[in-house]
């Protein structure tokens, strides 16, 4: 079995039970803070993940990236560097978001301690970044794998044991307990990352003098963070747009702000992450690409980047085809488990083109990123999301349709990036649209 394979598999694995643990994490929250608590836990978390994405740079992708197309007597002295480098990120992170929280009340509605807990979470998700990446980079995928699954454990564990002690009657406590311990798990995982960096520390570059200079190295890992970046802020700012979008569509469709809330509630919190369990082999495929493209993609090797596509694709369609019909044909068992529901029932077999779609488009982002394509892949995120908002917007403000319309947003333009993903590959690495079988040039 090649690297890729066995990388794959690895994370596929380990983030199976995460997910299945996570799937518990999600159960327990529904059940302990109530359809409008899970619809306010579901609003903030995506400016959470917004901070996390701006504090992290993508270093994980860019460190994977440098170590894969360098040789291993450059590693630690990049790694320095980088540490060097995400430290200074951190600290104007840091002061930035402080500035933002108190000109911006966006925690408002929470427990007044909630920023200063965000806050701390910036350092902590830099240091966890630069890790993430030299194990990606060194195809060490059983350490990101344990790590996934430590941080799922972990915050179900806590969950568990402090909601079954303590009986919190104040919702906003409720959700201070349960995003606390969500971003405690990325401490727990920096300090494994960081115990098994140190005693797996490799010896071979000493005595080696560095070809590149520390400003060589912020600008190769920067020439790949920046825009890579750019793509994830601005997914990070759409999805913390999307509730107040759908929700204020669905007020102007004639439903109450409470109504409206607890329908998004129902759309993120029990049908898309029941639609999105299998997706755990799809991120795995993310991870495990991006350094096997990069470095296949450094020394031209044509048929294996063939041959990665054809790999990543045929594993997507082994499970994503039977993930989608279970999930159809299971649809009520499944949302029971978390509310008593009709309306969640008909969200999760409307979205099957939404969930099955994203599960293609994720690999296909890897292999763009890791053929130095970023910046394709992000025009075709603002196209996807330009007709994704426009549709929400128009088709979910009107009476007659409401939440039939905001699906057949989210549905069409998950559509488009899969589709804008795929046909750009295919060009760059002068594949057939249908068969991916190489073209034939004429003389």
């Amino acid at each position: 079995m090649n690297t890729f394979l066995k990388g794959t598999f690895i994370l596929a694995g380990a983030a199976f039970a995460g997910e299945l643990i996570e799937f518990l994490v999600n159960m327990v929250l529904a059940r302990e803070l109530g359809r409008e608590g899970m619809g306010m836990y579901m609003t903030v978390l995506p400016i959470i993940f917004l901070i996390a994405t701006v504090a992290n740079l993508e270093l994980p992708i860019s460190i994977s990236k440098f170590l894969a197309e360098h040789h291993r007597k450059e590693h630690q002295h990049m790694m320095k560097h980088a540490t060097i480098f995400a430290t200074a990120v951190s600290l104007g992170i840091f002061f930035i978001t402080l500035a933002l929280l108190a000109a911006f009340p966006f925690f408002s509605h929470y427990h007044p301690y909630l920023k200063w807990v965000v806050l701390c979470f910036i350092p902590v998700v830099s240091f966890s970044a630069v890790l993430r990446g030299y194990f990606t980079g060194k195809n060490n995928m059983t350490t990101i794998a344990v790590s996934n699954f430590i941080r799922k454990a972990f915050q179900l564990t806590i969950l568990f044991v402090v909601f079954q002690m303590f009986a919190f009657t104040d919702v906003k406590m409720s959700l201070f307990i349960a995003i606390c311990t969500l971003i405690g798990t990325e401490a727990v995982i920096l300090l494994y990352f960081f115990i098994t960096y140190v005693t797996q520390l490799s010896v071979l570059s000493r005595g080696h003098r560095p070809l590149l200079s520390p400003s060589e190295i912020r600008k190769k890992l920067l020439g790949v963070s920046l825009p890579t970046t750019g793509l994830r802020l601005f997914n990070a700012v759409c999805n913390a747009i999307q509730p107040f979008l759908i929700k204020h569509a669905l007020v102007l469709s004639g439903m109450t702000l409470t109504g409206a809330t607890q329908h998004f509630g129902m759309l993120t919190g029990v049908a898309m992450s029941i639609g999105f369990f299998p997706a755990f082999f799809a991120h795995s495929l993310l991870v495990a690409l991006i350094p096997a493209v990069s470095e296949a993609h450094a020394k031209n090797q044509e048929e294996q980047l063939q041959r990665l596509l054809t790999q990543s694709m045929q594993m997507t369609f082994l499970y994503g085809i039977p993930s989608i019909v279970a999930m159809y044909f299971f649809a009520e068992p499944l949302t029971n488990l978390f509310f008593h529901s009709t309306e969640a029932v008909y969200y999760l077999k409307a979205l099957w083109p939404y969930f099955l779609f994203h599960f293609f488009a994720v690999p296909l982002q890897a292999y763009l990123i890791g053929l130095g394509y970023v910046k394709d892949a992000f025009y075709h995120t603002i196209w996807s999301h330009i007709v994704s908002f426009s549709l929400m917007f128009f088709l979910g403000s009107q009476t007659n349709i409401g939440m039939q319309g905001i699906i057949i947003g989210m549905n069409c333009g998950v559509v488009v990036l899969t589709v804008l993903h795929y046909v750009t590959i295919c060009k760059v690495i002068n594949v057939s649209f249908f068969s991916l079988k190489h073209k034939t040039h004429l003389s």
